[in-house]
């Protein structure tokens, strides 16, 4: 492809910090974007030809079909665009990001990709231009490429699977933002220099998270891949039983309060290597035996994160242990990403972990997070 600049593209990177920056602090001024929570993408169009390539430069262009329709459908001939690509859920005026969804579209069988992009079609949230016509424009200051942007994406109208992202100057919007666009599942919000260029695989942005802590049970590990220590842990917490999680699921407690069922809300799979071979010790009272002796294995749903064909059996353990994560967002009734440890809590009773008790987003509609205005 005749684009402008090198292909594949390695996006520009965003480094966390606590707050929405001030716009006149150190690296601004700032402007202000909704951080999208799907897959960063960078798009390539020249003439009939397509491709879209992901945060780590690996093809996605397959896997949504759809996508390159509308790409042929409303970007320019010859372009290179910074999107991400999304899947929304829910009814008009209630609508929220589903990022289940979108993770469940990466799948090796072609008629399963044609079937989803049928019924959990993408869409791409558009928020940098590096190329139009053949020339990079990703040594340009972000306000110009934004200007730009602007401009080649001004004839969409609204329904249409290709989004200009909102944006602002006005801090005080920017945290509004923060907040209240949580609620459609949005990820936090972004800050970009208005006087950068773009930098390919650079942290020269910066993004501000949500962050909270929750109490939860372990009730079960998965063998760490080098076959030494434990990989991951994996958590429940009590409630009553959702739909899609049977009742004689292998974790459910015989002990659990009546009309509550222990249910599985995702892992912690960032262990230090030191940790990871003393919790196979500290974890050893806790585990379940067979007849001979030998430590119970229970069969588990793959992870969306893990290889086609990775073994997902896991070791149960008695639910007795609880342990506090940070987390971003409960979705349903799972962590929408992998979580981390923040301390054990000995004083918890496992009973007491509730998910509803868990903080959540209060809801917000998606539709009005699309509305650039």
């Amino acid at each position: 492809m005749e684009l402008g600049v090198e292909w594949p593209v390695s996006p520009m990177l965003a480094k966390a910090v606590a707050e929405v920056p001030d716009p006149g602090g150190k690296g601004g001024p700032y402007a202000y974007e909704p951080k999208w929570d799907g897959f960063r993408c960078i798009v390539a169009r020249d003439g009939d030809e397509v491709e879209l390539g992901s945060r780590g430069e690996k093809p996605l262009t397959r896997y949504f079909p759809e996508v390159v329709d509308a790409v042929r459908r409303l970007l320019p001939e010859r372009v290179v665009v910074d999107v991400e690509l999304v899947v929304r859920a829910g009814d008009r005026g209630a609508q929220r990001l589903d990022w289940e969804a979108l993770a469940q579209r990466i799948h090796p069988a072609e008629s399963r990709i044609r079937r989803l992009a049928q019924e959990t079609p993408a869409e791409i949230v558009a928020f940098d231009l590096l190329a139009l016509d053949g020339t990079s424009l990703m040594g340009e200051p972000f306000r110009e490429r934004r200007a730009r942007l602007e401009q080649t994406l001004s004839h969409l109208a609204t329904g249409d699977p290709v989004h200009l992202t909102r944006i602002t100057t006005d801090v005080a919007e920017a945290r509004e933002w923060f907040e209240t666009f949580e609620g459609a599942g949005l990820d936090g919000v972004v800050a970009k220099p208005l006087d950068a260029v773009y930098q390919p695989g650079k942290r020269a942005m910066l993004k501000i998270k949500h962050h909270r802590t929750a109490d939860v049970v372990v009730y079960g590990y998965r063998v760490h891949t080098s076959g030494e220590g434990v990989g991951s842990l994996l958590l429940a917490v009590y409630g009553e039983t959702p739909e899609g999680v049977p009742n004689d699921w292998p974790g459910l407690d015989p002990d659990a309060p009546e009309g509550l069922a222990l249910i599985p809300v995702g892992g912690i799979v960032s262990l230090p290597d030191q940790m990871r071979r003393a919790l196979v010790t500290e974890l050893e009272p806790l585990t379940l035996k067979d007849e001979t002796g030998g430590l119970v294995r229970m069969g588990g749903a793959p992870s969306r994160f893990a290889a086609a064909g990775k073994d997902s059996s896991f070791v149960p353990l008695r639910p007795e242990l609880v342990v506090e994560v940070a987390f971003d967002q409960l979705e349903g009734h799972r962590f929408r990403h992998a979580v981390s440890l923040v301390r054990w809590r000995p004083d918890r009773e496992p009973h007491s972990c509730r998910i509803d008790q868990i903080d959540r987003a209060a809801a917000y509609d998606l539709g009005q997070v699309l509305v650039t205005g």
